[in-house]
Formats: structure tokens, C-alpha cells, sequence
């Protein structure tokens, strides 16, 4: 039997720990294939190249892998691995990460590790967004090795709906071992941010953006209790943002003879 076919991106680079972290315990899975930025694009979210160049070059970066970087952003990547570097092959799984941060509640909208994931899911790969939770320079990834095989074996094993990309965050490692999963909801939570306004030695202003992060989720079936309470958290994500509970709020509230 052939093993399965695993595509991994990120959105750290092509260089970054989390990512030959990932490549280590997908290896033990499948057949992988990398494709990544050459570059960070954390924040980039959905982004796409568009009117610029795009380039490709094959590296000899993991051992016994066949690995691209790539100048476009992650959602680029993807396209690029469908269309140019596997060609008539379909992946089985698509990974993402493991990302050096938290992608949890509002952050999965800006995220470029989860726009990875969710490109994969757009074109029918199962999908998966991996992420610490931890921002620390010296971030320990050890503590989530296991935890990424089982996950990804999960879905390879059992699948998961169609479309659906599932955005798993891990706490950071503690003096506690990790308590288990948590199946969640995205968190209401957002970041309140700030500018601040500078100016440079030549006395030309721009501003940096600052902030701070408010939950203002009470519950407890979210991703931030989950990543609070030493637990991983998984919420499937999907990239139809209809709202459908507006849709009857504005047929009933609206005045339709205005139109």
C-alpha cells in the first residue's frame, strides 16, 4: 500500500523550527511535500501575489524531502504546490506550522498559517493548522510532537467534513502535562489596538500598531479557556463566512418596499 501524500507550508518560513518540527512527525506518516514561503508572512492572512512576480526554487533543506521556498505568500504556496509542483497528484493532508504563536479566537482572520490550511481546505484537502502558543524566542516544541502525529493520523484515518480546516492551538509547555483536547468554538476575543505615532531621523511620521488582547468570553467550550486550562483546543473552520442568523434578521427588520 502507497503511504499518503503530505503537503506542509507555514507562514514562519521555510526555515523556522515549527516547521521542520512538522516535517519530522509527517514524515513518519507519508510521503511529504514542502512548500513555503522564503520569507515570515505572519499576519498576512488570505493574502494572494497578484500583479508581481512569483518565484520558486527547490531546496535541500530536510532530508529525504522534496522542499520549495517560495517569494509568495502561504495561500500561494498552496496554489503553487496544486498546480506546478504535484501536478496530477492530490494530496491526502494538507499541514500547516507549527506556528510560532497563538492563532487562537480573532487571530485565525489574520493568520497566514490558517490561510495555508484553509486554501487546502477551498480546493477539498483535508486540513490542518497547527500552532504554540508561545512567542518566546526559545520556544519549546517538544511537549507536542506526539499530539501533532495523533491528530494528523486522526484525520487521515477518519477524514473530516469537506471544506473544513481544522485550526488546532497548543498550550505552551508548563510543569504540567498537557490535559487533553478540547473540540471548541472560536472565542469572542479581539485585539484593541493602538498607534503610535513616531517619526523617523529624516523627521517623516508613521505610526506602530500596539495593543492589547481582551476575552470578553465567559464560557467554557472556547479555545482560549481550553488554551488557559493546559488543554489543546480544535475548532474546524470554514471559509464560507455567510452569516446565516443575519440573513433572517434582515429579511424580517428590513423595509423591503424601499427597494
Amino acid at each position: 500500500m502507497s503511504r499518503p501524500l503530505i503537503l506542509v507550508s507555514n507562514d514562519d518560513g521555510i526555515t523556522s523550527k515549527g516547521i521542520r518540527v512538522l516535517v519530522s512527525v509527517m514524515k513518519k506518516l507519508g510521503d511529504v511535500v514542502v512548500v513555503a514561503p522564503d520569507s515570515p508572512q505572519s499576519g498576512m492572512g488570505h493574502a494572494i501575489t497578484i500583479g508581481e512576480t512569483l518565484r520558486l526554487y527547490e531546496e535541500e533543506i530536510f532530508e529525504d524531502v522534496l522542499a520549495y521556498k517560495s517569494s509568495g505568500t502561504p495561500a500561494d504556496c498552496v496554489k503553487l504546490a496544486k498546480h506546478y509542483v504535484l501536478k496530477d497528484r492530490s494530496p491526502d493532508l494538507v499541514v500547516s506550522g507549527i506556528n510560532h504563536g497563538s492563532n487562537t479566537s480573532i487571530s485565525v482572520l489574520y493568520s497566514g498559517t490558517m490561510s495555508a490550511a484553509i486554501e487546502g481546505a477551498l480546493e477539498g484537502y483535508p486540513s490542518i493548522g497547527f500552532s504554540l502558543c508561545d512567542f518566546s524566542s526559545k520556544a519549546d516544541f517538544s511537549h507536542v510532537e506526539e499530539w501533532v502525529e495523533k491528530i494528523a493520523k486522526q484525520v487521515l484515518e477518519k477524514g473530516i467534513a469537506k471544506g473544513v480546516a481544522l485550526n488546532v492551538n497548543f498550550p505552551p509547555k508548563r510543569n504540567e502535562s498537557i490535559r487533553g483536547i478540547k473540540l471548541c468554538r472560536q472565542a469572542d476575543a479581539k485585539w484593541q489596538e493602538e498607534f503610535s505615532e513616531r517619526f523617523d531621523p529624516t523627521g517623516r511620521k508613521y505610526f506602530w500598531m500596539a495593543g492589547n488582547f481582551v476575552n470578553f468570553d465567559k464560557g467554557e467550550d472556547n479555545d482560549e479557556w481550553a488554551i488557559a486550562n493546559n488543554y489543546i483546543s480544535i475548532v474546524p473552520c470554514h471559509y464560507d463566512l455567510t452569516a446565516y442568523h443575519a440573513i433572517s434578521q434582515i429579511n424580517k427588520d428590513w423595509d423591503w418596499s424601499q427597494f
